[in-house]
């Protein structure tokens, strides 16, 4: 696909870089981190996504000459050209020369821990603010929306439906692929079945058996055309009929040496239409065809369905996946944490704000995560400069309470260096390996005992952080 233009950013990231560089303030050294607020869907984890699309960004991002000629058409107030030409010949000859850590995708993560730390030039960081949110926010709310609904199937394939429904063909992109990381096992976007090599899957819509006289003149048509491919949408006219008429295909089909795969209910009571199309089925000696479902799916729908005894096979799950239908936004946020001063030293930076949540942590941090008897127990966030110690004291984030982790047999660092000096020094990883990834995450934090999973700032972290914002208020 085309990589976005560094132009795919909000304007006044480009009026605050402008303001940097007539300042002389461009090229000073800053460190951002990107952290989201809130679990998703009133859930207790996220699951990390969005960070192979960055890296893509990252190889690719130049200004090009339209990009330049466009910044150079643009007036202020007293039509003047809003920029100068050698802000602009700087924009022309800019790439990324900074470094990246981040959680590797398919982690699972908390809120108000960062999962990107960007370390570069004050106005690369600017530049690249509006864009990485855009990357990040998304692909982990639809990752995560993804591991929820196949959680709620317990094994069962579940299929991303949803491109036609997604928020243009960028978001259906983004989506099958995160909806893949979280766990699905196909999609029906042929397009993200080529360019990131997801299995594709699909049956017919009804207008097929529309086209042709009768159901069963439909049926014959598909599978004469495609035997091997012999998924039948059963539910055009009256669903009870559209079974009996895809058992009398399958027969056929088994007279020429293949078989039915599967049949599909799109309306009407799932639960009860599956219980009676899957006695059909067996009765007929179809005991192995799949029965998939679709029709506005998805993890309190599965859920229920199952309660009621459904006999679903694969479930077809798009609209409430692709769009994240009951909560369509991550709070993802990007906040600077320190800015090197003339001495080349890093000096800490805050935003205030009267809602407590929204106070950025000062430094420039890391997150550990500890474990017991391989469990998960806590992640503690740090500041590189002041470090860590062996058996941290830690503080909540809301300060009210105070720990020793001292019971534990193992730690992992999660911000893992992506990007070192504008040079690429993490490998391409599959996406393959990144599912198997997250589903072992997943495993390991159910299997966690801790609920809520605690997150901790390490306690010196927090104590300059509460003597910052004193002196800020002063």
């Amino acid at each position: 696909m085309h990589q976005p233009s560094p132009l795919l950013t909000d304007f006044y990231q480009l009026t605050m870089a402008y303001a940097y560089w007539q300042l002389g303030k461009h090229e000073q050294e800053a460190t951002f981190h990107l952290l989201f607020r809130r679990h998703p869907f009133k859930g207790d984890f996220a699951l990390c996504a969005g960070l192979g699309s960055v890296i893509s960004l990252i190889e690719h991002w130049r200004f090009s000459d339209d990009d330049l000629a466009y910044l150079a058409s643009l007036s202020n107030a007293n039509e003047e050209p809003l920029f100068n030409q050698a802000f602009i010949d700087a924009l022309g000859k800019l790439s990324f020369t900074g470094s990246i850590d981040a959680v590797p995708e398919g982690t699972v993560v908390f809120a108000n821990e960062p999962i990107l730390r960007v370390q570069a030039p004050l106005w690369q960081c600017q530049l690249l603010e509006s864009i990485l949110l855009n990357f990040m926010n998304f692909q982990t709310l639809i990752a995560t929306k993804a591991a929820r609904v196949c959680e709620a199937a317990g094994g069962d394939p579940v299929f991303e439906f949803g491109m036609r429904r997604a928020q243009g063909p960028d978001g259906a992109l983004s989506a099958s692929r995160a909806a893949y990381i979280g766990g699905c096992v196909a999609t029906s976007n042929a397009l993200a079945g080529k360019l990131y090599d997801i299995p594709v899957r699909g049956t017919h819509a009804h207008s097929f058996v529309t086209a042709f006289d009768s159901e069963p003149e439909a049926f014959a048509a598909y599978i004469k055309t495609m035997p091997h491919q012999a998924s039948l949408l059963v539910d055009t006219y009256n669903t009870v009929e559209g079974v009996k008429h895809a058992i009398a295909a399958g027969r056929v089909l088994r007279e020429q040496g293949a078989d039915l795969l599967n049949i599909r209910l799109d309306s009407g009571d799932l639960a009860d239409l599956s219980i009676k199309a899957r006695a059909l089925l067996d009765e007929a000696g179809f005991q192995n065809t799949g029965i998939i479902a679709s029709n506005s799916l998805d993890e309190h729908v599965i859920r229920d369905l199952k309660s009621q005894g459904a006999k679903i096979n694969v479930w077809g799950v798009g609209t409430h996946l692709t769009t994240a239908y009951d909560q369509p936004a991550l709070d993802g946020v990007y906040k600077m944490g320190a800015l090197k001063n003339a001495e080349g030293e890093w000096t800490p930076r805050i935003k205030l704000s009267e809602q407590a949540v929204k106070i950025s942590n000062p430094g420039r941090h890391q997150v550990r995560r500890y474990f017991k008897n391989g469990e998960m127990i806590a992640d503690v966030i740090f500041d590189l400069d002041l470090g860590l110690d062996t058996l941290p004291k830690c503080t909540s984030i809301d300060g009210n309470t105070v720990v020793t982790l001292d019971d534990h047999d193992a730690t992992q660092d999660l911000l893992e260096p992506v990007f070192v000096s504008g040079k690429r020094v993490q490998p391409d990883r599959s996406i393959h390996h990144i599912q198997e990834h997250a589903a072992d995450a997943l495993r390991q934090f159910r299997e966690s005992k801790t609920t809520p999973y605690p997150v901790y700032l390490e306690k010196t972290l927090h104590d300059n952080k509460l003597a910052l914002i004193q002196a800020m208020r002063a």
